[in-house]
């Protein structure tokens, strides 16, 4: 049978047996399924982290899959979360994935399931609000992202205050696939690092973006404490 040690042979070479095994026991909730979403399943769903619920009400659209990297044109009209599920089951035999087709609002009003860290992979300010609100009243952190055209935010958020957003609805502006895969991979490196017990930045907002000249720019910014 398949052994953990040959499947995550590179990533124990990283940082050893005991870290690994640790990774094992961890829990993580994923909210939603799209383009931020498929990029975390994809990079943390063969990583070693034991159960990963994923929250995503919605389902596959043609317009998703020039950038949510998880689907197939056959997928059209299944459930993102539940497709994603198999997909990230079937590269990985290590990881438990729970597909929740329900939105978030309703999701929280009835969980009661303990987790070591909340991925924020959502569209919109009004739902990280009630996020942050979830994951503050059980004194878990979580990882707000954010991407649109060729823009990118993500805040590892422990302590600081999300009143720092002016949370209002808008219809988002076009995006670039691989922006979305930039900062989708930047979450899961917070993500993985801090589920290891690696040293990360957190309270601080990464701002990264191209310039009318192109050069790529990344800021920091501190966050206000809560």
């Amino acid at each position: 049978p398949m052994q953990p040690s040959d499947y995550f042979a590179r990533q124990i070479r990283l940082w050893g047996d005991e870290r690994q095994e640790e990774l094992s026991q961890k829990r993580l909730l994923i909210v939603g399924a799209g383009g931020l979403g498929g990029t975390l399943m994809t990079a943390l769903g063969s990583s070693g982290i034991g159960r990963i619920d994923l929250v995503d009400f919605d389902t596959v659209a043609l317009h998703n899959l020039h950038r949510q990297i998880v689907f197939d044109l056959e997928d059209e009209g299944k459930k993102k979360a539940e497709v994603t599920a198999r997909r990230v089951e079937g590269r990985c035999p290590f990881v438990s994935v729970r597909p929740i087709t329900v939105d978030f609002e309703r999701f929280a009003q009835t969980s009661a399931e303990r987790y070591d860290l909340i991925l924020d992979a959502t569209d919109n300010l009004p739902t990280r609000s009630r996020i942050d609100a979830f994951a503050k009243a059980r004194g878990v952190p979580w990882i707000y992202a954010s991407v649109e055209a060729f823009n990118g935010q993500v805040c590892f958020i422990e302590e600081s205050s999300f009143e720092a957003f002016a949370v209002v609805e808008r219809e988002p502006a076009g995006i670039a696939a691989p922006m979305v895969m930039q900062v989708g991979a930047f979450e899961a490196n917070l993500a993985l690092r801090y589920l290891a017990g690696l040293p990360i930045e957190k309270d601080t907002l990464f701002y990264f973006y191209f310039n009318e000249a192109g050069e790529f720019v990344t800021q920091k910014f501190g966050m206000p404490k809560a």
